[in-house]
C-alpha cells in the first residue's frame, strides 16, 4: 500500500480522534441509564429476555390461580375472568350495572385473558403451555353468555386470539402444530363471528358499538361509534372468512372500512366519532392518530400486507399524506388533534395510544419520522417512569396520570430496534422493564397505575399486558426468535395477535382491478443511520462512523418539548463544540394550481381529456394551466411524486408526462417554473476537491498538487443564476471567466462568525469560494456579500439530502448587476457537512489548503493524469438529462417525464 499518498488524511484522522475520540466511542454505545458502562452483549440480552419471561409468567400463573369468579351467575362456572392482582381475586362483568361500560366492554365472561395470550406462549416458545392453554379454551369457553361486550374489543382480543391460536395449532411443519387438534378454536371463532354479525345491520353498514352475545342488538343501543371501532375489523373478520369459507364476515368488515373512508373530508381526513345509522360525523369532528382513530390506519396498511389487496394500500397512502400534512406539528416531532375539515389545530394534547404510530411508520418505511416521535414518548417515559394517558404539549404537563401498562410505546420500540439495530432501543426496553418490575409487580400479578405521581394502583391487570406489552418487550431482547427471520406476510393485529394467510387463502385479483392498475411500484426506503464521515474518499452514502440516536444533533430537542431537565445520561454525550439542532422540516405534502408563468390562475375543476389525458402507464398533461397537483414526499428520500392530478389519483408506478411547451419561455419572457434554465444549464456538477500544501511560515502555496494530496470528486448542484458552470457553456473572451473554472482551482474558505453568509464580511477573500449554510437569507444575498468580499462565489451546504438548483427573484437579479464571474454551488447536506469538517481540520493544521475546481470533460482528465479506471467511473457518473423530470420550487418530481 502506498502510505505516502494518504499521509495528509492520516494526520487529519489522528487529530480528529485526539479531539473527539472518547466522546465518539461513548456515543456508539447507546448506554442504559441502569448500566451505563456496559454494552449489549448476548448475555445481557439473554438476561433481560429471561427477566421479561419471569415477569410474564408471574402475571399469567396468578391469573390462572385467582382469575375465577367468586359467585356463580351463569352455568359457565369454569370461565376465567379478569385478575385483580392486589386483592388476589377475579373480577367479571358488572352484572348489577349493565351501563358500566368500563368493565363490561371487555369482560364478557368468556376467559378473555386466556384466549388473548395463546400466541404469546408461541412467542415464548412454551409448547407445553400452548398445548394446555388450547385444551383449556376448548373445555371452558362458550359464547352463549348474557353479556354485552364491545364489538371492537371482542374482535381484537377474543376473535383475533382464537384465530391466531388456530393458525399455529393447525399448521403442520412448525413446532406448535397439535396432532390431536381438530379445528375447535376455529369453530369457536366462527360461532363468535356469527354472534357479532347482527351489529352490522345498519343502513350504513357501520356496526353498533356493542352487542349482547345471546340476544343481539339491544333496544335503545347507542348509535354512536368511533372510527377505530367500526373500521378496524378487517384483519380478524376477513381472516375468519378466508379460513372458514364463510364470506359474510369479510364483506361486512370491508363495507364498514370503506363506509368510514368514503366519508372522509375534502382533506382526506376521517373523524373520530360517527353515527352508525346516518353516517354523519358527530361533534366536534376532529381527527388525529390517537384514541378513537388509531387502528383504522393500522389496519389499512396491515390488511394490504396480509392480503395484497391494493385498494387498502391506496387508503394508507392517502391517509398518511393527509396526517403528515395537517396533524403533524410544524417541527415534525409530534401530532396534533385537528379539525377534519379545515386541518386547524383543535387540541394540543397527545395520548398514550398514539405511541403506536412510530411502529406503524417503521412498517410503512418512514423510519426517520418514527425516530422523532418515539423520542417524545421516550422522554415522557423518563419523566414519569410510565406513559401518562394524556399529555398537554402546550402547558407541558400531564392531564391524565393513569398508566394501565399499555403496550404501544414498547411496540414501537421493538419495531424501531428491528429496523435500526440501534442499541439505544434496548436501553429503552431495559428502562421499561425496570419500571414495570418496580412499579407494577405485586404479589398476585401485575397491576395498572392509577396515578404515576404517587404510584397509586388500580387493582386491574388488563389482558393486553400479557398479550402485547410483555410480548413486544420479550421480542425486543430475543434476537433469535423465529419471527425475526420470517419473511412471510404475517402481521401483528392491533392486539398483538399473529395472523398469516397461505397461498391457498389468497384471492385472485379481479379483472377490473387488473385493468385499472396495470403498474404497481413500491419505493424501497432504507434506514440510514446518523453518521460522521472523515474519510473523504468514500463516495457511498451512509459510510463513516455510525452514531446512535443519542448522538443525533436533535436529541435534546424532544426532551426540551416535554420540559424534562437533562440528566447525567444526557450530559455524558455533551461536548464543548456541540450544538442543539433547530428543527427544520420540509412539508410532507402540498398542493399547487399549476401555471407556466407562476401567476395565480383559477382552478380548472373539470379538465378535458384533451388537456389532461389518460395513458396505460399514467397520465399526460398537454396544458398545465389551472390543474391542481398534490405533491407528496417520497420515502426513499429521492424527492417528491405527484400523487393527485386534477380529478385523478396518480398511484405508485404510474407516470405523469408533461407535453406543454408553454413551460419554457419564449424569447424575452421569464420562465418562473425554471424549466428554461434547467434545459440550458447542467443541473448537476462534478466538482474536484483536493488539497494544496501551504508553508505555514510564509502562507504561500508550495506545491499545487502532489502525489500525497487528497483528490476526490463530489456532486454539486448549479444555480439558475450567476455564473453558468455547464459543461456545454461557450466562454465569451470579452467577459470575465468564472474563477472556479480555473484548472488550478480556487481555495475554499469559511468565516466562523458568518456561517450563513447573511452579513457583510469583515475580511477580503480574493479568488476563494466561501462555504456557507443554507437559510436565514436568500441565495442572492449570500452571493452579493461574498462578491463584496472579492470571493469567487459561494458553496451552500443544504439542509436536506435532495439536490436543488438555487434560484433568485428576477427583479432582484436585475438590481444586482452582472454576476457572470461569481458562482453559486449547492451541496447536499451530508456532502456539505463532510466538506466543512475537512475544512475545519485543515484550518487547525495550517499546512493544508482545501481547493475546489470544476471538473473538465474526459479528454481534459487524460491531460491531468487520470487513470483509465477513473475515466470509466466518471463516465458512469455523468449528470442525467434534466429535461426528463419536472422541478417545482427546486424539488424534483420523480414520477414526471418531460416530453418537450
Amino acid at each position: 500500500m502506498k502510505w505516502g499518498r494518504y499521509w495528509p488524511e492520516c494526520v487529519i484522522a489522528a487529530l480528529i480522534l485526539a479531539i473527539n475520540g472518547v466522546r465518539w466511542f461513548h456515543a456508539t454505545d447507546a448506554s442504559s441509564p441502569l448500566k451505563s458502562s456496559s454494552g449489549w452483549t448476548p448475555q445481557r440480552k439473554l438476561a433481560a429476555r429471561e427477566k421479561t419471561r419471569e415477569l410474564w409468567y408471574h402475571g399469567f400463573d396468578n391469573y390462572m390461580t385467582f382469575g375465577r369468579p367468586t359467585f356463580k351467575f351463569t352455568f359457565d362456572l369454569l370461565s376465567l375472568i379478569k385478575l385483580t392482582p392486589i386483592s388476589c381475586s377475579g373480577q367479571g362483568p358488572d352484572w348489577g350495572n349493565p351501563a358500566n361500560i368500563a368493565a363490561n366492554d371487555v369482560a364478557g365472561n368468556f376467559s378473555l385473558t386466556l384466549i388473548d395470550v395463546l400466541d404469546t406462549l408461541v412467542v415464548l416458545d412454551d409448547r407445553q403451555g400452548f398445548d394446555k392453554a388450547v385444551r383449556n379454551v376448548i373445555d371452558w369457553v362458550s359464547f352463549d353468555v348474557n353479556t354485552k361486550p364491545q364489538v371492537f374489543e371482542t374482535t381484537i382480543r377474543v376473535l383475533g386470539g382464537l384465530l391466531s391460536g388456530h393458525i399455529f395449532a393447525n399448521q403442520t411443519g412448525q413446532p406448535f402444530h397439535l396432532p390431536w387438534y381438530k379445528g375447535e378454536l376455529l369453530a369457536l371463532a366462527h360461532d363468535l363471528g356469527k354472534r357479532l354479525l347482527p351489529a352490522f345491520a345498519t343502513p350504513t353498514g357501520l356496526p353498533y358499538a356493542r352487542i349482547n352475545l345471546r340476544r343481539g342488538v339491544v333496544k335503545g343501543e347507542t348509535l354512536e361509534t368511533c372510527t377505530a371501532g367500526a373500521g378496524s375489523l378487517i384483519l380478524e373478520f376477513a381472516t375468519l372468512s378466508r379460513l372458514t369459507g364463510d364470506d359474510r364476515f369479510e364483506k361486512a368488515a370491508y363495507k364498514a372500512f370503506f363506509g368510514i373512508w368514503n366519508r372522509k373530508s375534502d382533506l382526506d381526513l376521517v373523524g373520530n366519532t360517527i353515527n352508525t345509522w346516518t353516517g354523519v360525523w358527530t361533534h366536534p369532528e376532529t381527527t388525529g392518530i390517537g384514541a378513537g382513530i388509531d387502528s383504522f390506519y393500522e389496519y389499512a396498511l396491515k390488511w394490504y400486507i396480509l392480503s395484497g389487496e391494493i385498494e387498502f394500500l391506496d387508503v394508507w397512502d392517502d391517509a398518511y399524506a393527509a396526517v403528515m400534512r395537517y396533524s403533524r406539528a410544524k417541527d415534525g416531532y409530534w401530532y396534533r388533534t385537528v379539525n377534519m375539515h379545515s386541518g386547524d389545530a383543535a387540541y394540543l394534547t397527545v395520548d398514550s395510544l398514539s405511541a403506536f404510530w412510530p411502529g406503524l411508520q417503521v412498517l410503512a418505511g418512514d423510519v426517520q419520522n418514527a425516530i422523532k416521535l418515539h423520542m417524545i414518548y421516550y422522554n415522557l417515559w423518563r419523566q414519569f417512569s410510565g406513559l401518562p394517558e394524556v399529555y398537554d404539549t402546550n402547558y407541558r404537563q400531564a392531564t391524565s396520570h393513569q398508566y394501565p401498562l399499555r403496550p404501544e410505546f414498547i411496540e414501537s420500540t421493538w419495531y424501531l430496534y428491528r429496523a435500526t439495530k440501534d442499541p439505544f432501543y434496548l436501553d429503552v426496553g431495559e428502562r421499561v422493564l425496570f419500571d414495570l418490575i418496580t412499579r407494577a409487580k405485586v404479589d398476585c400479578g401485575l397491576t395498572g397505575i392509577q396515578d404515576l405521581r404517587t404510584n397509586k394502583r388500580d387493582d386491574r391487570m388488563e389482558s393486553f399486558v400479557l398479550s402485547e406489552t410483555l410480548k413486544y418487550l420479550y421480542l425486543l431482547f430475543d434476537e433469535e426468535n423465529p419471527l425475526h427471520s420470517d419473511d412471510s406476510n404475517y402481521v401483528f393485529t392491533t392486539e398483538g395477535h399473529i395472523l398469516s394467510l397461505g397461498p391457498e387463502h389468497m384471492k385472485p385479483v379481479p379483472p377490473a382491478r387488473k385493468r385499472a392498475r396495470k403498474f404497481v411500484s413500491h419505493q424501497c426506503p432504507a434506514y440510514v443511520p446518523f453518521t460522521r464521515t472523515y474519510d473523504h474518499r468514500q463516495k457511498q452514502p451512509g459510510q463513516g462512523l455510525v452514531l446512535g440516536v443519542r448522538s443525533r444533533p436533535d436529541v435534546d430537542y424532544p426532551r426540551h418539548l416535554v420540559a424534562l431537565s437533562p440528566g447525567s445520561s444526557d450530559e455524558q454525550y455533551w461536548s464543548p463544540d456541540g450544538w442543539c439542532e433547530r428543527p427544520k422540516v420540509e412539508p410532507y405534502s402540498f398542493e399547487f394550481i399549476l401555471a407556466p408563468n407562476g401567476r395565480a390562475v383559477p382552478e380548472d375543476l373539470s379538465p378535458s381529456l384533451v388537456k389532461l389525458g389518460v395513458l396505460p402507464d399514467g397520465y399526460i398533461l398537454h396544458n398545465v394551466t389551472g390543474i391542481r397537483a398534490q405533491i407528496v414526499q417520497r420515502l426513499d428520500g429521492k424527492g417528491y411524486d405527484i400523487r393527485k392530478l386534477g380529478q385523478y389519483h396518480v398511484r405508485p408506478g404510474l407516470l405523469v408526462y408533461i407535453n406543454d411547451s408553454t413551460l419554457f419561455a419564449s424569447p424575452g419572457e421569464a420562465a418562473n417554473i425554471a424549466q428554461e434554465e434547467l434545459r440550458r444549464r447542467d443541473a448537476e456538477l462534478r466538482l474536484r476537491v483536493f488539497t494544496a500544501n501551504i508553508d505555514p511560515m510564509l502562507e504561500v502555496q508550495s506545491s499545487l498538487l502532489s502525489n500525497e494530496a487528497i483528490d476526490i470528486s463530489i456532486t454539486g448542484y448549479s444555480a439558475l443564476f450567476a455564473a453558468d458552470l455547464s459543461s456545454s457553456f461557450v466562454l465569451d473572451p470579452t467577459t470575465p471567466t468564472p474563477r472556479i473554472r480555473d484548472v488550478e482551482g480556487v481555495a475554499v474558505r469559511r468565516d466562523p462568525e458568518n456561517m450563513h453568509g447573511c452579513d457583510p464580511y469583515d475580511h477580503q477573500y480574493p479568488d476563494s469560494m466561501l462555504l456557507v449554510h443554507r437559510g436565514h437569507c436568500t441565495f442572492l444575498e449570500k452571493l452579493l456579500h461574498a462578491r463584496a468580499a472579492s470571493a469567487a462565489g459561494i458553496i451552500v451546504i443544504s439542509d436536506e439530502e435532495t439536490g436543488i438548483n438555487p434560484t433568485a427573484n428576477p427583479d432582484e437579479l436585475a438590481d444586482a448587476g452582472d454576476l457572470s464571474d461569481v458562482a453559486v454551488v449547492l451541496l447536499a447536506k451530508k456532502t456539505g457537512e463532510a466538506l466543512e469538517e475537512m475544512l475545519i481540520v485543515s484550518e487547525r493544521m495550517s499546512s493544508l489548503q482545501i481547493m475546489m475546481a470544476l471538473q473538465r470533460n474526459l479528454g481534459d482528465f487524460d491531460e491531468s493524469g487520470y487513470a483509465p479506471d477513473e475515466k470509466e467511473e466518471l463516465e458512469e457518473e455523468q449528470a442525467k438529462d434534466p429535461n426528463r423530470i419536472l422541478y417545482i420550487n427546486g424539488h424534483p418530481l420523480i414520477n414526471t417525464r418531460l416530453l418537450i
